[in-house]
């Protein structure tokens, strides 16, 4: 087995371990059931919020320890942190100690941007799409055997719901483990960056090159000295990857588009547990781990067709009016998620949504990734959901929080996300016709100047 593939599989195991937690599909349900010394309102205003709050805070302060420290001990901490959310949710019962587990959860969610850009410092950039495909299906096949392994689990009644928090600790025991067989990695993109100095001096060798076979062409091998290579400062080489990106109109486009869509997402993800657990018809066994199991299943379908159908066949206008359409379609997904009575169509609703979610973001990923010059995937990728984060902390406040006096229940704060959805797919759909039209009046003006 080739050095590249060996070391894809050894992430890839501790990316399936990370997400084989089945005590996610339920994690609403358990902390509104009798375990816990909460209500419904105070999960959805005072502790799912903090989540999300933290996670803002902390993501690009571990985004530049992740490079400083280069990826492992970061992905070690992520599973220590993993240990410590689970393993206190099993024996806190207070508002208070559940709101310190959210603090913990925000680093465990911004700690996946180690997990992402290790293998990139350790593997040929000719092997980037395959790894990456690698790493994203890890986290795929371990949300599948989590959202099964949770629905056997309480559909044969043998266990609880607040024991399957037993199993989600477990696995990150074993993460942790795992974790520290991963290989050490040697550089990382800026704070120990060493490709600018070999290219300097490449370049300078190349200068000798040319410059010996003018004056000597019999002479193979000229000897020659090359120039001392420049050391560029980490934020210098940061400054210099933002500003090249985010001057970029196609980059800003799409990194506006991408931030948009995954603020609504994570705060759909966040909160459907607690609309299904409002509904007044829900069923004796619930449900979720076969839905989380038919989301990742539609998810990973409709990300293998986005990659089939767009590469290379679509041109930007095109791809954008394909993500209006989407964002509306979005909407309406989430609208039969909290507008009907009957909690299985509710299921249906938000796994739909969550099939065209997959679809929308690989496409906006693939747009985003091809409009960069530089290597700053890992940039560029993280202040964009640094700004979702934003978008999103924004949607709670507003939405959620009381401080706003909205005062509304579950399935009206989902109402305000469908058409979240909606409003942004118009938006866009207007955009891009008065661009076509634009071009279009512009044309026959070009042509009367040319004759």
């Amino acid at each position: 087995m080739e050095s590249w593939l060996k070391i894809s599989c050894v992430l890839c195991i501790f990316g399936f371990l990370r997400e084989l937690k089945p005590s996610e599909p339920y994690h609403a349900e358990i902390l509104m059931g009798e375990w816990y010394h909460v209500t419904q309102d105070e999960v959805n205003r005072s502790v799912y919020p903090v989540g999300t709050y933290s996670y803002l805070a902390l993501l690009i302060f571990v985004f530049l320890i992740t490079d400083l420290l280069r990826y492992k001990p970061v992905i070690i901490a992520n599973a220590i942190t993993g240990i410590c959310i689970w393993g206190t949710l099993i024996w806190t019962t207070t508002l208070r100690g559940l709101q310190t587990v959210e603090v913990f959860y925000g680093f465990y969610q911004a700690g996946e941007v180690a997990y992402y850009s290790y293998i990139y410092a350790k593997v040929d950039k000719q092997y980037y799409p395959r790894v990456t495909s690698h790493t994203r299906a890890a986290m795929f096949i371990g949300k599948l055997v989590a959202g099964l392994l949770a629905q056997l689990v309480i559909g044969m009644r043998w266990m609880n719901y607040k024991q399957l928090f037993y199993i989600s600790a477990g696995t990150q025991v074993v993460a942790l483990v795992w974790a520290f067989g991963l290989p050490k990695v040697e550089k990382s993109l800026y704070f120990h960056n060493r490709t600018e100095a070999i290219q300097d001096e490449s370049k300078s060798d190349d200068r000798g090159l040319e410059k010996g076979s003018q004056n000597n062409p019999n002479e193979a091998e000229p000897k020659t000295t090359p120039s001392p290579s420049k050391k560029i400062k980490p934020w210098q080489l940061l400054w210099s990857h933002f500003r090249s990106a985010y001057t970029n109109p196609l980059v800003i486009q799409w990194s506006l588009w991408y931030a948009i869509c995954l603020s609504g997402f994570l705060q759909i993800t966040t909160y459907m547990q607690v609309v299904w657990k409002s509904f007044e018809n829900e069923p004796t066994i619930a449900w979720n781990g076969a839905v989380d199991v038919a989301l990742t299943l539609l998810s990973a379908v409709f990300a293998l067709l986005a990659g089939y159908f767009h590469a290379g066949r679509l041109k930007t206008r095109s791809s954008l009016l394909s993500m209006a359409l989407l964002s509306i379609l979005e909407g309406c997904c989430i609208l039969l998620s909290c507008w009907t009575e009957n909690i299985y169509l509710s299921y249906l609703g938000y796994v739909l949504y969550g099939g065209l979610f997959a679809f929308s973001i690989t496409v906006a990923s693939s747009e985003l990734a091809s409009s960069l010059i530089e290597d700053s995937f890992a940039l560029v990728f993280g202040f964009n959901t640094f700004v979702g984060l934003i978008l999103q902390c924004i949607l709670t406040f507003v939405v959620v929080s009381e401080k706003v006096n909205l005062n509304l229940d579950v399935f009206q704060q989902f109402t305000v996300y469908a058409f979240y959805f909606i409003i942004i797919g118009v938006v866009y759909f207007i955009a891009v016709l008065m661009q076509y039209l634009w071009s279009c009046s512009a044309k026959p003006k070009t042509i009367q100047d040319e004759n």
